[in-house]
């Protein structure tokens, strides 16, 4: 992914267990997999309300043309 092999893993792993200590790792991991979860929820949500938005105009400039071909 990254060019990253197993020794540059293990290695940088290492330095994170010696900055952090062992019992914070999971704290760690937990908040970072949430603050991915979050990011996702809200990119998704934000594709949902502009499809809305331009499901809404287009909605909005068929009825314009209706009622103009009415009059």
């Amino acid at each position: 992914m990254f060019g990253l092999g197993t020794t540059e893993l293990i290695i940088i792993f290492a330095i994170i267990l010696l900055l952090f200590g062992a019992p914070r790792i999971p704290k760690i991991a937990s908040a970072l997999g949430k603050s991915i979860k979050e990011f996702k929820k809200s990119t998704t949500e934000d594709d949902d309300s502009a499809s809305e938005e331009d499901s809404d105009s287009n909605n909005k400039s068929k009825k314009k043309s209706k009622a103009k071909s009415k009059a």
